[in-house]
């Protein structure tokens, strides 16, 4: 219908994919067309001598006046803080969705510490649970699962009069997501990221169907208010012996990378690493399975893959909280949503080629305020001349971007520079 010369009626449904369409050919529009509010549920943050810090109050305040959008805060920052406050503001039944099992839980932990939640009011909807309760904690990939074609568990969209949906690490939205949010749009969204950047370039989703960017703070800012740790960056080339340097000359452009990042000289470098920081809490982060086998044999320590299973995964990170498992090796399983507030030192021996959106989730790893009051200390170990350095660069603009600097360091030189 033509309410009048200069509006249009559209159908509920078509709310979200017509924001999309209006993106694609360069008109983003301000949704003004309100929302349900839901099934009320009473939430209050829990008084027990914390308080959301000026900066979480602000971002849950900005949220609220424009009932859906984004908020971006560098890891260790406190977004889950910022969720609950956002649900104590709206006090409605809420649906949260996160990238995996173990963040269902640190949510639910968190949760009912901060919260006046009690464990009945909280479900957990995955994998091996599916439990619907007034807060229900979902991954997106039980959201994305199919059965014969269909996604199986759409119905968890409609299963209560959700009055928000808290969408953990937003700028992981699986593509079918995107797709399924659209249809949520009368429900209040709040989207929680460290960093807008998406490797498929689907910004422009995120905003259309979750809503426009509510509050993002510098993480110098934040790092200079002393509430993230401070981080010193560096990058130590590597210089590939002349057989390993033949064979890559010789290699297919895309066996390149491979064999640049898994170059076995950088195996001893990050043992030396290691040494430079006694009494500290390391992760060895890896992209390539085989690699990870051998740095956790050369470096005697546990590792952590997808393949690790759930129950000991916990009791590794716990066992890296609690001090009595001071190294990791780890693979990208550990780049988002484990909170490992002890970690002050990151070796980053390789990565997804020239991913912006991991290199400030791995170095967010670090960013935790700590006891120990260490610097944060973040490597990446780079084969000189190869492709390998040249998606260094690509990388490292985020974090030039948050203004932290890189100090280039030769192989050779990081027993004295690393000191």
């Amino acid at each position: 219908g033509r309410p009048s010369d200069d509006s249009f009626l559209i159908d509920a449904w078509a709310r979200g994919h017509i924001k999309q369409e209006l993106l694609k050919i360069g008109w983003p529009a301000e949704d003004l067309a309100g929302y349900t509010p839901g099934t009320p549920h009473p939430i209050d943050l829990a008084e027990d001598g914390w308080s959301l810090r000026p900066y979480q109050r602000q971002a849950v305040e900005s949220f609220s006046e424009g009932g859906s959008g984004v908020v971006v805060l560098p890891c260790g920052a406190g977004k889950t803080l910022v969720g609950a406050g956002a649900m104590a503001d709206t006090r409605t039944t809420t649906l949260i969705l996160v990238t995996n099992t173990v963040s269902a839980r640190q949510w639910r932990d968190e949760l009912l510490r901060r919260t006046s939640l009690t464990p009945d009011e909280i479900g957990e909807y995955s994998g091996q649970v599916k439990e619907i309760k007034p807060v229900t904690i979902a991954t997106y990939q039980i959201l994305t699962a199919k059965r014969k074609g269909q996604y199986a568990h759409l119905a968890l969209l409609d299963a209560l009069d959700w009055g928000l949906v808290l969408y953990d690490e937003v700028h992981l939205l699986p593509a079918p997501v995107f797709k399924l949010t659209a249809d949520l749009q009368a429900r209040r969204r709040l989207g929680l990221t460290a960093t807008l950047v998406r490797e498929d370039g689907r910004e422009g989703d995120v905003f259309s169907l979750i809503g426009p960017k509510r509050f993002d703070a510098p993480w110098k800012e934040i790092e200079a208010q002393g509430f993230i740790s401070p981080a010193a960056c560096y990058e130590v080339r590597i210089d590939l012996p002349a057989d390993e340097r033949l064979e890559y000359a010789a290699a297919a452009d895309e066996d390149r990378y491979r064999l640049a990042a898994t170059a076995p000289a950088k195996i001893e470098v990050a043992r030396r690493l290691v040494e430079r920081h006694p009494g500290e809490r390391v992760l060895v982060i890896g992209q390539y399975l085989d690699q990870i086998d051998e740095l956790a044999e050369a470096l005697n320590a546990p590792q952590i893959t997808g393949a690790t299973p759930i129950p000991e995964r916990e009791e590794l990170f716990q066992g890296f909280r609690d001090g009595s498992i001071p190294l990791l090796v780890v693979s990208k399983v550990a780049n988002f949503s484990v909170d490992l507030p002890e970690a002050s030192v990151a070796i980053q021996v390789s990565g997804s080629f020239g991913s912006r959106q991991e290199e400030a989730q791995r170095l967010g790893r670090l960013l935790r305020p700590k006891q120990s009051n260490h610097t944060a200390s973040f490597y990446t170990l780079i084969a000189r001349d190869t492709v390998d350095q040249d998606f260094a660069q690509n990388r490292q603009r985020f974090l030039a971007e948050q203004g932290y600097a890189y100090t280039i360091l030769d192989a050779d030189g990081i027993d004295a520079e690393a000191a």
